[in-house]
């Protein structure tokens, strides 16, 4: 197994970094994760990094090298992560619960195994074809899902997120075989809110990666502007079969960071998905109803 890894995470125009972004592997599989801490909350930078954390550690104490199930392992660390957000604004107190989006992938086996909760996407692009990208959950990129829009309602209001009392709603994509020379990128919304996925599609295509990565950060935080969001991006390249025996792990908490690497991996027991939740409209319903709630509040405290 050989991969390339480039990440980039910067400010853009707003005064913290709430996004956190990472990954790990063995020698038999790889883990990519990214969060987005959500406005309108307290500490979204800290239910980022808890769910950055929690995948990580999740990963590293499952793969030995590899996992049992690597979707059984995301649906498993979501849930985890969420609870863990959950549990740490009731160990502090907190009036409402610090949140986020989050993306992750598990490459295995010569496949990718993705989940994502919220509008953080994963972009899978093949010579330069944009081959897949995930769906946000907001109305407005799964209309589908409701049958009644409530009233009143930003369809671009997400309607799940990490860290709610309600379990998240996650989306999983594969396992699907990859191929090689594809590129996987996870972003947050800083990146694809201002460059469209054709954009996206052609920037990943026909430089080093580092080169690609680093002029998709560049445009975003360009046409952002002073009032731009954070932008955070994590890239890999799929590469030829290798042989390695050892382990690493690179976690991006503080902003304006680039690290890149070219590297194998190995080792991690099976995990305990845990049970999951039955998701109806009246549990989207309580959701949307929460963060339009926090939303309120925040807006409330800003006003004059």
């Amino acid at each position: 197994m050989k991969f390339s890894v480039y990440q980039v995470s910067r400010k853009g125009g707003r005064p913290l970094n709430e996004d956190r972004l990472g990954y790990t592997y063995t020698r038999a599989a790889v883990l990519l994760v990214l969060a987005d801490g959500m406005g309108g909350h307290p500490e979204g930078e800290k239910a980022a990094e808890i769910a950055v954390q929690v995948f990580t550690q999740r990963f590293r104490a499952q793969a030995r090298p590899a996992l049992p199930d690597p979707r059984a392992f995301l649906e498993g660390a979501v849930l985890a992560a969420s609870e863990a957000i959950v549990a740490y604004a009731r160990e502090h107190s907190m009036p409402d619960n610090p949140r986020t989006t989050a993306v992750a992938a598990v490459l295995q086996n010569g496949q990718i195994t993705a989940l994502h909760s919220g509008d953080s996407r994963l972009y899978w692009v093949r010579q330069g074809q944009l081959r897949a990208r995930t769906r946000d959950h907001t109305y407005h990129d799964k209309p589908e899902l409701f049958r009644n829009l409530p009233p009143g309602i930003n369809r671009s209001v997400l309607f799940t997120c990490l860290g709610s009392e309600s379990a998240p709603l996650f989306d999983v994509l594969g396992p699907e075989p990859l191929g090689d020379g594809d590129r996987l990128l996870l972003c947050s919304d800083g990146l694809w809110s201002v460059v469209d996925d054709a954009g996206v599609a052609a920037g990943l295509h026909g430089l080093p990666l580092k080169e690609a990565v680093s002029q998709l950060a560049d445009e975003a935080v360009r046409k952002g502007g002073r009032h731009g969001d954070n932008v955070s991006l994590l890239a890999l390249e799929w590469e030829a079969e290798a042989e390695a025996d050892f382990a690493a792990t690179e976690v991006i908490l503080p902003d304006a960071l680039e690290t890149e690497a070219v590297s194998t991996f190995g080792d991690v027991e099976p995990a305990d998905p845990g049970a999951l939740a039955d998701f109806d409209d009246e549990a989207i319903e309580r959701t949307i109803a929460e963060i339009n709630e926090a939303i309120r509040r925040t807006a409330l405290r800003k006003a004059p």
